[in-house]
């Protein structure tokens, strides 16, 4: 300290700077041992110790960025009315992260669980991921096709009896393969297939109907179903837009799907449950699900999971087509398939949603019949949706068609619709005949159409729907009612 002491101004700076160092050096002592400490103290003791932090943490996330802010208190007309959307909490961005940690990816546990907890909920044996609604299509019909179902095998030139107002991918797989689809009418206000027309469009060549249940609303099963046991005709249920959807036949209640021989379900964000993308085929019938399987992953014979090699018990000890004595079971293939399957991930998201559909289906219910007795006031104006005879719809959505004779042009009420920053949507393809897709086969025999299709080109006109998903509240419905009752006064 003499160099202080003596005043020397360099004498100062060195003891400062001696000084100076052995604080910072303390200093970075006493932080780093408290953020080792702190590192000690956030070491888990196990994975599933990490895995609830890490879900507990999401969660957080969920509440303070994700959790819907719009309520029944801050609704205002003239905020976004979407047609539909998503409905999720934390749960299931809990399960995705869940999946993610195992880092499995393609299918797996979660996939299994999911389809086993589906299969229970929907009164099935068989149930199998897909990773869309249009893929849980191409399945369904491709399954028709194999020759292990003899005689009943959809060949090339065989009839499918279908609708032309429809989704695309109902009637795609159909025209792929290189069989027919036969068009006949559907119903107004029901909007699904003419049961009538059946009979007409039957002919030696007819091996299948396949139809989709309309927004919810089921076409008549009782009567499809007795003209195709008749027949020996396989029926295939595009249950896309009607998971949940009951229909009572002879004292007994099922849900949609279960009726025919195979059924469909899309988990896309709008449909009645999501897993992002994805999508389900489902049976009671054990060829036919030993063959969605095949179909499903790349066609190949073997039935091992994912990640079991010799599951089946004779990997090598077979003979297959002519292929070499005991050639590898898992690379033998046995017809022309696809790889269809989905993630875990998104199953993971599936079995969160899965648990919420009973509460998704109410509330769909719910908001249909609040809106249809709003609107009923413009009934002169207004063709409103009816359910079909024998069923409880879960509706996917409420379908509007304007009356002929009023002069009301729909285009002029949707756009006013839409300018009140509601959504709405066409009923899909309205005739998917006429549609660019037909130009290249359009008058030639790859197709068939059955009597006039009058109601069809009606709805391709003049109808249009909006939306009832369960995120919509009584002031959203009310707003849309108010919006469209002012349309179509105008």
């Amino acid at each position: 300290m003499e160099d202080l002491a003596d005043g020397n101004i360099f004498g100062v700076i060195k003891v400062f700077a001696v000084q100076f160092s052995k604080i910072n050096s303390n200093l970075k002592n006493i932080l780093q041992n408290q953020v080792d400490g702190g590192m000690q103290m956030k070491r888990w003791n196990t994975e599933n110790e990490a895995r609830d932090e890490i879900k507990e943490l999401v969660a957080d996330f969920y509440h303070e960025f994700k959790e819907p802010k719009e309520t029944k208190e801050n609704f205002k007309p003239g905020n976004r009315v979407s047609y539909a959307s998503r409905v999720y909490d934390e749960k299931e961005m809990q399960s995705l992260t869940d999946a993610m940690l195992d880092f499995w990816l393609t299918t797996g546990r979660f996939a299994d669980e999911f389809e086993k907890k589906f299969a229970e909920w929907i009164g099935v044996k068989y149930a199998h991921l897909v990773n869309s609604g249009s893929s849980a299509n191409l399945i369904a019909f491709s399954v028709l096709t194999a020759e292990e179902l003899g005689d009943r095998q959809i060949r090339r030139g065989d009839e499918v009896i279908t609708v032309a107002c429809a989704f695309p991918t109902t009637v795609t797989p159909i025209l792929q393969y290189g069989a027919v689809p036969v068009f006949v009418d559907v119903t107004v206000p029901q909007y699904n297939i003419d049961t009538t027309k059946l009979e007409e469009a039957l002919s030696e060549k007819t091996k299948a109907v396949m139809i989709a249940h309309t927004l919810g609303n089921p076409f008549d099963l009782k009567a499809v179903k007795e003209f195709c046991d008749r027949n020996n005709l396989w029926l295939i249920e595009d249950n896309c837009d009607a998971l949940g959807t009951q229909y009572t036949i002879n004292g007994e209640t099922r849900y949609t799907g279960t009726w025919g021989d195979i059924g469909t379900s899309s988990f896309y964000p709008p449909h009645h449950m999501t897993m992002g993308e994805g999508g389900c085929v489902y049976t009671n019938n054990a060829e036919l699900h030993r063959l969605i399987l095949s179909y499903r992953d790349w066609g190949r014979d073997c039935i091992c999971p994912s990640g079991q090699d010799n599951f089946c018990g004779h990997r090598y000890d077979r003979q297959f087509g002519e292929l070499p004595m005991g050639y590898d079971h898992k690379y033998v293939y046995s017809h022309f398939g696809y790889n269809l399957k989905v993630t875990d991930l998104q199953a993971a998201v599936g079995i969160e949603q899965l648990k919420k559909i009973p509460a998704f289906i109410e509330k769909r219910r719910y908001n249909w019949d609040r809106l249809h007795k709003a609107l009923e006031c413009v009934h002169d104006r207004l063709i409103l949706p009816e359910p079909a005879e024998n069923s409880e719809p879960s509706w996917f959505g409420f379908l509007i068609s304007i009356k002929p004779d009023t002069g009301i042009k729909r285009r002029k009420v949707i756009e006013y619709i839409e300018r009140h920053n509601i959504q709405t949507r066409l009923l899909f393809s309205g005739n998917l005949i006429k549609h660019p897709c037909f130009n290249q086969i359009r008058d030639t025999d790859a197709y068939r159409v059955v009597g006039d299709l009058d109601n069809t080109e009606f709805i391709m006109n003049n109808t249009f729907w909006v939306g009832v998903y369960p995120g919509m509240t009584d002031k959203m419905i009310d707003y849309m009612a108010e919006i469209i009752i002012e349309a179509v006064r105008l």
